[in-house]
Order: C-alpha cells, then sequence, then structure tokens
C-alpha cells in the first residue's frame, strides 16, 4: 500500500509517500480501507507518535489519527464490524494513523460513521469532536442552561465545544479570532468575544463552565472567569495549581479516550442535523507533508484532512441531508 511515513524522529521534513506492508489485523482489530483521514498539526511532536505504549522506539511511524472509510476485514474475537461496514474513529496515538491506504486498529476505536456527510467531512470528527464530548460531558459535566465559556470557538474542538454545549441548551460564550467572529456565531454561540479584548470583557463573564482549548496566557486569565463552585477544564495542559488556590472551582486535564458509543452519538447528532463539520484544506495523500508544513499557516476554520481515496463520481451526500440508514447503520 501508499502511506505517509516517517523514519526517524522530527517534523514534517521526515515524512515521505512511500510503499509500506499492508497490516493485518489481530485479534479485537479491524482493518479499514481508508477514504480520508484527519491530522492534527502538533502529532509529530508527542513522544506517543514515536513510541510504543511501553516506551520503545516505534519507527517508522504513520500520522493521522482520525479515520473515515470502510472495513476491509476483521481479526479474531470481532462481531461489531463486517466486510463493506462504513466506520469512523480515533486511532491510537502510539500506533500508526490513518495517513495510508489501509489502517489496523481495535474495533472498540470505531463506531459506524454518520452517513449524511462526506468521508472527508466525517474524518473531522474522531478527535476533535470527542474531545469536546468528553470535555462538556465526562469531566465538566454540563447541565442544560449554565452558563459555558469557550476558549478558541473557531477551532477544532472548540468548535464542536460551542455546538454541543449549545445542543444542551446551554448559554454559551465563545472567543475567537477578528476574522472568525461571524463562524463562530453561525454555530451558535449566543456571545462571541474577540480574543485580543478579552480582557475588557471578563468583568462581564462569570462561567459555570470553561473550555479552554487555547492555553497560554489565556488559561490563567479565563481562571478568573469561573464563578465560585464552577468547573475549568483545559485540554494542553494540566492546570497550574497556584492559579487555583483560593478559589472556589474545579480544574481539570485530560487527553481524549476511545468511546464508540460517544462516537456513535457524536453521528447521531450529526446525521439528525444538529452538529456540523467544517474542513479547512483537503491534500491528497501524496501530498501529505506539504498537509503538516503549509496546513498551519492557514487561518480557515475547521480541520485538515488527507484524502486517501478519491472521492467516487456521481451525486453525493451534503451535511443536512440525512441518507438512508442501512441495515445495522444507527437509526
Amino acid at each position: 500500500m501508499k502511506a505517509l511515513r516517517a523514519h526517524h524522529r522530527g517534523g514534517a521534513e521526515t515524512l515521505v509517500y512511500e510503499d509500506a506492508p499492508v497490516p493485518v489485523p489481530g485479534a479485537g482489530e479491524v482493518l479499514v480501507k481508508v477514504h480520508a483521514a484527519g491530522i492534527t498539526f502538533t502529532e509529530l511532536g508527542w513522544d506517543e507518535t514515536w513510541r510504543t505504549a511501553d516506551g520503545a522506539d516505534r519507527t517508522p511511524i504513520i500520522p493521522a489519527h482520525e479515520v473515515s472509510g470502510v472495513v476491509e476485514d476483521v481479526g479474531d474475537d470481532v462481531s461489531r464490524f463486517a466486510r463493506g461496514d462504513e466506520v469512523y474513529g480515533r486511532i491510537g496515538f502510539n500506533r500508526n494513523g490513518a495517513a495510508a491506504e489501509y489502517v489496523a486498529t481495535p474495533a472498540s476505536d470505531l463506531a459506524l460513521r454518520p452517513l449524511s456527510v462526506s468521508h472527508l467531512e466525517s474524518a473531522t470528527l474522531p478527535l476533535a469532536a470527542l474531545t469536546a464530548w468528553q470535555a462538556l460531558f465526562d469531566h465538566a459535566h454540563l447541565q442544560p442552561h449554565e452558563h459555558v465559556l469557550v476558549l478558541g470557538g473557531a477551532g477544532g474542538v472548540g468548535s464542536f465545544a460551542v455546538q454541543l454545549a449549545k445542543h444542551h441548551r446551554a448559554h454559551v460564550t465563545a472567543t475567537a479570532g477578528a476574522g472568525a467572529l461571524e463562524f463562530v456565531s453561525g454555530l451558535g454561540a449566543d456571545v462571541v468575544v474577540n480574543y485580543e479584548t478579552l480582557t475588557e470583557a471578563s468583568a462581564r463573564i462569570q462561567a459555570d463552565v470553561v473550555i479552554d482549548a487555547v492555553g497560554g496566557p489565556a488559561t490563567a486569565e479565563a481562571i478568573g472567569m469561573v464563578r465560585p463552585g464552577g468547573r475549568f477544564v483545559t485540554l494542553s495542559q494540566p492546570v497550574d495549581q497556584k492559579l487555583l488556590a483560593g478559589r472556589d472551582i474545579t480544574g481539570s486535564f485530560f487527553v481524549v479516550e476511545a468511546n464508540p458509543d460517544e462516537l456513535a452519538g457524536i453521528a447521531g447528532l450529526v446525521d439528525r442535523g444538529d452538529l456540523r463539520t467544517t474542513v479547512a484544506q483537503v491534500f491528497p495523500l501524496a501530498d501529505g507533508r506539504a498537509a503538516f508544513e503549509d496546513g498551519p499557516k492557514s487561518r480557515r476554520p475547521g480541520k485538515t484532512v488527507l484524502q486517501v481515496l478519491p472521492a467516487r463520481k456521481g451525486p453525493t451526500t451534503t451535511p443536512g441531508h440525512i441518507a438512508p440508514p442501512r441495515e445495522g447503520e444507527q437509526k
């Protein structure tokens, strides 16, 4: 198969488009014929990208940990999926990703994909939308009618956090750059604040929940916007406990975990038109290195996606159109 690989640790300059062996699914695993793969620009800097779970070097590596494709084969002890099922999911960070024509991953990483959108669009969901879901519901325990502040509302995670919070009947304030204010408002945010004027607006914000998808200096400022008894969830690094001293708030940090039931819930929201995906840029797999090199320069909202299998000619579904469910699909 063709794949995007790196043979030694480094940045985008290490990536080469080359032949690689097709993986063989082990017990509990599924072999997926990849149609599209979502990339995260920082993933080449993660230790997990380059090492196994027990810390051993695992080069050559294949990046891209969000996949949308079709089941090609299943290993022993897999009963949830069959050949031909259209699936999507988040691949573990310390195993080879989906920047290849095939990827093998545990069945527990996957769910039936939303059929109302293309493979390119469903590849934007598994990491970012799942992170937003877990931040809001598993860690912040968001309740209807609470006030949520999302830092970075135009980003991959932030854009889904805005929509999921609003769908949960929360009051949503979000920050964004000047060029993305209208985009974030269109996602359903009740108030959108230019992040450059956040200091001026801070006195007016007392949120029950803050989802920090930005990190850096904004973290300290946003902690002051959490009301007593509120929850602060950050996605970039553990919360500095000094910032929480003397405050009656809970601070937490987490790394997204595979959860097929939550992925199924996200797919259902997309197919009902309640969750919108945004593709910022599309690169063919052969140009995957350029995706990592040039993608971060784009200021467009949404996710950068690798197109591994060219789209079929003919009519395609579009966001908001619910394709008729096939046997075995979620209704």
